[in-house]
């Protein structure tokens, strides 16, 4: 039984021991998940904070877009304003400056290039002569008319404000796209880390599974160890009371042949009359 007890002993330190070493397993496991989760939220905070930036940057993108657009149309508005006032110039036949101005350069591409007889050149250059100084005329006429310098310059302040609101279109567009971009790589690598994340809380669960069952199994035994000494202990005591029983006969025994020897009136030892005495019979 003592051999029993002894190699029980020996399985016991060693379910021991392995319970130990997975729990210090499972507690670096559970470390290394616990940084990995906080290194997700992390992410994932950065995430969000240029998802907001994004939305900012595309808030700011529409509120461009709509003072551009109103602002085209203002200029869009003051430049039909001004034709209107152009058409108001035209000279015979129906042409407007641009369109005096191309029969002016085609006619006199024509005189250049074809060969035509003394009399036709002289009217063609006639013609191109009058057309020139109509084109003048209309012309100062029209750049002195008031209403449509300021409906032009106008329009050009316009123009250059819409622009302007353009630019910041494209920058805020920029940026917006910038941060989507750091958005959708902050969530990409919150995936990867929380996949990590996940294979280290599972290797923690095993290893704090496999300590679990070690150290029931060390219960166990432990609890087979104290009835073992329990066993033992009372066998001690049984082999113990059996011994004493025996040396009580024995004793006994040896005090009646004291006895027998006394009562025959032979001389006794000072340890036989002690015998007797503890055993009761003097």
């Amino acid at each position: 039984m003592q051999e029993k007890k002894a190699l029980l002993k020996k399985e016991a330190e060693v379910s021991k021991l392995e319970r130990n070493r997975l729990n210090a397993e499972a507690s670096q496991f559970a470390t290394r998940r616990d940084e990995l989760n906080a290194k997700t939220r992390a992410l994932i905070d950065s995430a969000q904070q240029s998802k907001d930036k994004r939305d900012e940057f595309n808030k700011l993108v529409s509120e461009n877009k709509e003072k551009r657009d109103s602002l085209n149309e203002s200029a869009n508005n003051l430049l039909a304003k001004a034709d209107q006032i152009k058409r108001k110039f035209r000279v015979a036949g129906g042409l407007s400056l641009s369109e005096l101005k191309r029969e002016i350069d085609h006619l006199e591409f024509k005189q250049q290039t074809e060969v035509v007889s003394t009399e036709k050149e002289r009217e063609l250059v006639d013609h191109i002569a009058h057309l020139w100084e109509e084109y003048r005329k209309k012309r100062v006429e029209l750049e002195s008319n008031t209403e449509l310098k300021e409906a032009l310059e106008k329009a050009r302040q316009l123009r250059e404000e819409a622009s302007e609101f353009h630019k910041q279109l494209t920058d805020n567009a920029d940026r917006a796209q910038e941060c989507h971009e750091k958005m959708l790589k902050c969530f990409k690598e919150a995936d990867k880390v929380r996949a990590e994340a996940d294979i280290a809380h599972k290797e923690f669960v095993r290893a704090q599974e496999s300590a679990d069952e070690q150290h029931q199994k060390y219960i166990k035994m432990e609890k087979e160890l104290r009835d073992y000494d329990k066993i033992i202990s009372s066998l001690k005591k049984r082999t113990k009371e059996a011994r004493e029983s025996r040396e009580k006969v024995d004793v006994l025994k040896r005090a009646e042949e004291v006895y027998a020897m006394f009562k025959d009136g032979q001389k006794l030892e000072t340890d036989d009359l002690l015998l007797l005495q503890r055993s009761g019979l003097l």
